[in-house]
């Protein structure tokens, strides 16, 4: 530590007084929510009152039970703005489960009457679906063990669906499932997963939650950038104290939900700004295709450029043209606004958040899980571009560079470290064709990310080849610059 603070800090911890009693679940309490959708909450509780402190599910690892737990699941959010940064100190998590240590106790979180609502950000690969086409996939090896083991489910909807059964055996109301994932029409989606699941399970089940159950859409909107080790030693040296789990987090946030609640329970969130709508599809789609697939598009090209974050990829003139680019021809127009929304002005305002020197945002991170993400936030905009005849050719080569970064290989002749469900598969795709044309081919063989159509279309292939081959002759960098012209 350095000069001025203790050699051993005392731990934050939680200050004298009552803490909100439990009323929602939340699956996945990664950094994300603690600095979204939990800031809300507890905002809301402040604003109206009501008993919605969160109980967090890990479901996997406990290493987010184990730093919260000694300091009474309290942490610190630290804004980061361009030029200073607030902090505050966020008390409505009430407890961290693990539940590959303990599945009866998240259970039995999630069947307690007290409960109304379970949320969810479990990343696109949580919820053991199809993303080409938004289905269970019922040979994941979760769903496989789920259902053999009513008991002690792994995956988030093994557990939604086994609470429900025993608040439906219980003869309780269900809570309302509450997606808070970057997927096109979440709570239709995982509505879906939810009832293919349960009609495996018990029809009865089924048409009990397909009934009295409901699950809103949501657009969730705030960067969060991973929190870093020199994050946390900076922290204590500037409060005196230690918090192993800080989560660091932009000025900008919204949060847009369909009025859709069980029994219209739910915390005061219109008191603290956020947009309970009829329909959340057309923010939904503004989000994930303007933020969401640059986002994407400019990791993989930014990482192969040698770009470490995306505030210096977009510092780079071409890559800030290409993004401009991205929008006002190939995204716009695919778009219906939200009523009110100017959507230049939107995108205007997101460069201003990527530009953000704060905002430390790594391109490796943006990266990850990209089989996962590909299909909603870049090739739903490819092939409305393509029925209409309007140019796609900077997803395209967003496209290109994803199967360039997958090969596992950069422009230097460097490894990265892909992290992907479909890692290995993808990398042994690509390696075991010959040439960038065989490579490609390969690549659009995976159902999962490519539809048979698609895959298919020689308006797309085409052209994503002739990127594929520019990318490995180029650079990325030179081929951003030949789009955006």
């Amino acid at each position: 530590m350095e000069a001025g603070l203790p050699a051993n800090p005392p731990r934050l911890s939680s200050p004298l007084g009552e803490r909100p009693r439990p009323g929602i679940v939340h699956l996945g309490l990664g950094a994300f929510f603690r600095a979204h959708g939990a800031l809300y909450i507890e905002e809301a509780m402040r604003q109206s009152g009501g008993d919605w402190g969160i109980i967090g599910v890990s479901l996997v690892r406990p290493a987010q039970r184990d730093a919260l737990a000694p300091q009474d699941f309290v942490y610190t959010a630290v804004e980061l703005g361009p030029e200073d940064q607030t902090r505050r100190v966020v008390e409505i998590v009430r407890d961290v489960l693990v539940a590959r240590e303990e599945p009866e106790a998240v259970l039995a979180a999630m069947s307690d009457a007290a409960i109304r609502i379970v949320s969810l950000t479990v990343t696109e690969k949580g919820y053991c679906h199809e993303p080409a086409t938004g289905g269970l996939n019922r040979d994941h090896p979760d769903i496989v063990h789920d259902l053999q083991n009513p008991d002690e489910p792994r995956s988030a909807p093994g557990f939604l669906v086994r609470a429900l059964a025993r608040r439906r055996q219980a003869g309780l109301r269900p809570f309302t499932v509450l997606c808070c994932d970057n997927l096109p029409d979440n709570g239709r989606m995982l509505r879906g997963i939810v009832l293919e699941l349960a009609e495996l399970i018990d029809p009865a089940l089924r048409s009990w939650i397909a009934e009295e159950g409901a699950f809103p859409s949501t657009m969730v909107d705030r960067i969060v950038p991973a929190t870093k080790d020199e994050d946390i030693k900076r922290l204590a040296e500037e409060t005196g104290m230690l918090d192993l789990s800080p989560v660091m987090h932009e000025p900008f946030r919204q949060w847009v939900i369909e009025d859709n609640f069980v029994d219209g329970d739910r915390p005061d969130l219109e008191a603290v700004g956020v947009e309970i709508v009829k329909d959340v599809a057309p923010f939904e789609h503004m989000k994930l295709r303007c933020l969401n697939g640059t986002h994407s598009s400019l990791a993989y090209l930014g990482y192969l450029a040698g770009h470490e974050t995306i505030a210096e990829t977009v510092a780079d003139p071409v890559f800030a043209d290409f993004v401009t680019h991205l929008w006002q021809q190939e995204i716009i127009p695919s778009l219906t606004p939200p009523e009110g929304v100017d959507l230049t002005a939107y995108t205007q305002a997101l460069f201003t958040r990527y530009a953000n020197p704060a905002i430390r945002h790594r391109t490796g991170q943006i990266a990850m899980d990209g089989s996962q993400k590909l299909p909603q936030r870049v090739l739903g905009t490819i092939s409305e571009n393509i029925e209409a005849r309007r140019p796609s050719a900077g997803l395209i080569l967003a496209v290109a560079a994803w199967m360039r970064y997958v090969g596992g290989i950069d422009e230097k002749g460097a490894a990265i470290d892909v992290r992907d469900p479909l890692a290995d598969r993808l990398k042994q795709l690509s390696d075991g064709a010959d040439g960038p044309d065989a490579k490609v081919e390969a690549l659009l063989s995976v159902r999962e990310i490519f539809p048979a159509t698609l895959a298919a279309d020689t308006r797309f292939t085409g052209p994503l080849k002739e990127a594929y081959a520019a990318l490995i002759n180029d650079g990325a960098r030179k081929c951003a610059e030949g789009i955006a012209g």
